[in-house]
């Protein structure tokens, strides 16, 4: 739990690159390990890293994204590596999709430190039905043991893809946790979606499908509330086109969770990015066009508040990949408003299949779609 992130730098994804980028890391600092953020075209490089790190006996981490993102916006090719002078403590869990964090929750509880808890940050395969379930169930065996936050990784087309690795394996179905300490500073996430008026109840559902609302399929009452409330008619051939700028919202007790429609079968279920359980209420979003989000001037406020100054310093951005679906080129320009409202030198992510922070009071886990997760790094980062 004493590690710090020393440097971080893309890197093409070239055999020379990457191996004169990792041995001036090992003869810096001895003890370095690696994580690293690649985008889904680049994912042939992953065997070479993991050999390079081994030959080099560099503990290595990392995910596969749709993009990364930098100060300039999104890029798919080449490669973010972040290094830290030793490793952090950390779990590669394959099979997650029955449900069973108990063993995993075990190994974390054994491996926490004294004092102030470390944020338990996780990197989950996207494809995961369960997402939210698991994040309960963490919550449920570790309580405020933790801070809860992390992303999902995998491909933007919703297909089965190993994402998640380590120097050794290439797995899918899972999660990659970390537990990071003083290494990291705050932690801010928004989506910054507006509510509309209509109320509705998920009847019936299963994980991350919607089979009914209001005891009706779920795509035709989704059709009539979207003709009904913005004049759109939705139909079969144009979902893609509009689905995005039009989630659910997922109420709780204390806030509403963007819930992205990706797919529909023939029975008029939808599929979501994220759980959706059995008679949650539910109210149909209009997503903000970028000009009108305060999203970007909330997630600046609270980087500002934290302990840890951002201006000059690096930045962990993770950019969900439906925003910028929504929004289009306007994408961009909202990434160019993160660096020039925070002062950071330099975003450091990726494009992110579902978000996850916790709620402020309670602690407990959400999963977000629609967000921007940022991570402050502390003043040592970057030197």
């Amino acid at each position: 739990m004493n590690a710090m992130i020393v440097s971080q730098q893309w890197v093409p994804a070239r055999e020379p690159d990457l191996d004169v980028l990792l041995r001036a890391w090992k003869l810096r600092w001895p003890g370095a390990g690696i994580l690293a953020l690649l985008p889904e075209a680049e994912k042939d490089i992953v065997p070479l890293l993991q050999a390079r790190c081994r030959g080099l006996s560099m503990p290595l981490i990392g995910a596969l994204f749709p993009a990364l993102v930098a100060n300039d916006g999104f890029h798919t090719d080449g490669l973010w590596l972040v290094c830290f002078d030793s490793m952090p403590t950390h779990f590669l869990v394959p099979d997650l999709a029955s449900g069973d964090v108990q063993p995993l929750a075990r190994a974390i509880r054994q491996a926490l430190p004294g004092g102030r808890a470390p944020i338990l940050f996780m990197l989950f395969d996207s494809m995961l039905p369960n997402v939210s379930s698991l994040l309960y169930g963490l919550y449920e065996e570790l309580g405020k043991g933790v801070c809860y936050a992390g992303v999902c990784a995998g491909s933007e087309s919703f297909q089965p893809m190993p994402c998640l690795f380590d120097g050794e394996s290439l797995i899918g179905g899972g999660v990659l946790a970390m537990l990071l300490g003083d290494e990291v500073g705050t932690l801010a996430l928004r989506h910054d979606y507006p509510v509309s008026e209509t109320l509705m109840r998920a009847t019936s559902s299963q994980g991350n499908r919607v089979e009914h609302i209001d005891g009706r399929p779920a795509f035709a009452v989704y059709q009539e509330v979207i003709r009904r409330e913005f004049g759109i008619d939705l139909t079969h051939d144009n979902f893609y086109d509009y689905a995005v700028h039009f989630p659910f919202g997922l109420i709780t007790a204390v806030d509403v969770l963007v819930r992205i429609p990706v797919a529909f079968d023939e029975a008029g279920s939808l599929w979501c990015v994220g759980e959706v359980p059995p008679n949650s209420l539910l109210r149909l979003l209009k997503a903000p066009p970028a000009e009108n989000s305060r999203c970007i001037a909330s997630l600046a406020a609270t980087l500002e508040a934290g302990q840890d100054a951002v201006q000059g310093h690096p930045v962990l951005t993770f950019y969900c990949a439906g925003r910028r679906m929504h929004l289009g080129a306007a994408a961009v320009s909202e990434v160019d408003q993160l660096v020039r409202a925070t002062g950071a030198s330099s975003l450091v992510g990726a494009l992110s299949l579902g978000e996850i922070d916790q709620e402020s009071d309670l602690h407990i886990p959400r999963f977000h779609n629609a967000a921007i997760v940022c991570l402050s790094l502390p003043a040592e980062a970057g030197k």
